[in-house]
């Protein structure tokens, strides 16, 4: 059985030039092209597209998917890694749902507040292999010691100064100010000395940061749910910042 790049595309909720682009980069080739033109795909080219996607959500870049798909030629095996991280995953979420309605129910009641409780499945642990890969185990054991330190209030006025920032970058979108504009460089102020809490940013280190917010699906996710480019705008005006000031 074979579908087109059409009925694939709708299925799989991505678009035709998404499918046409990974076969462009060697990820995805249709399993034979119709007389018409038309791409069409078989059982084993699905199975490689839902592989695709899922290292997709887990942040992975394309040229770091397809060497993952080199390397993982078992597709079975590949198949029960993902499975696992997805278990994972929704364990972890379980755990902060039950964290958040154990908060709401204490709030609305007056009960004492728990800090493990409030921030049971919010563990930035999980993190730890990337963060020592891009820059360092120095910079993960430094942010680790400072979060580990920070009680529950204090823990939750950094989550939340972080939002603040993010929805200020959105309103900006919006208002289609430009990166350089003093409103954004303001914001962006305000960023750079959020993230100077935990670390020393420098040039380098405030441009890659701001270009993984768009490489990287889940701080794009992060940003563009304030308003659609946002991610884009803190991008560039990070670039902007860091190359006039750093």
């Amino acid at each position: 059985m074979e579908w087109s790049i059409q009925e694939i595309a709708r299925k799989a909720g991505t678009t035709s030039r998404t499918l046409r682009h990974y076969g462009e980069r060697g990820l995805l080739e249709p399993s034979r092209i119709g007389a018409n033109g038309y791409r069409y795909y078989d059982q084993a080219a699905l199975v490689r597209l839902q592989r695709i996607l899922l290292l997709r959500e887990l942040g992975l870049s394309l040229p770091a998917i397809a060497e993952v798909l080199e390397g993982q030629r078992n597709t079975s095996a590949a198949l029960r890694t993902h499975l696992l991280l997805l278990e994972q995953e929704r364990e972890r979420i379980g755990r902060q749902i039950d964290a958040v309605r154990t908060t709401l129910h204490k709030t609305e009641n007056g009960e004492e507040l728990m800090a493990d409780e409030m921030f049971d499945g919010f563990d930035h642990a999980r993190y730890e292999k990337e963060v020592t890969e891009r820059w360092g185990r120095d910079a993960y054991e430094k942010g680790d010691r400072w979060w580990r330190s920070l009680d529950a209030e204090r823990k939750q006025a950094f989550v939340d100064q972080q939002a603040g920032i993010a929805r200020d970058f959105a309103a900006a979108a919006g208002q289609g100010l430009a990166a350089d504009s003093d409103e954004v460089q303001a914001i962006t102020r305000r960023h750079i000395d959020w993230l100077s809490i935990t670390t020393t940013p420098t040039k380098e280190y405030v441009i890659g940061l701001g270009q993984m917010y768009v490489d990287d699906p889940r701080f794009t996710a992060n940003y563009d749910k304030h308003g659609e480019g946002t991610a884009v705008l803190v991008r560039d005006a990070m670039k902007v910042y860091a190359e006039r000031n750093l």
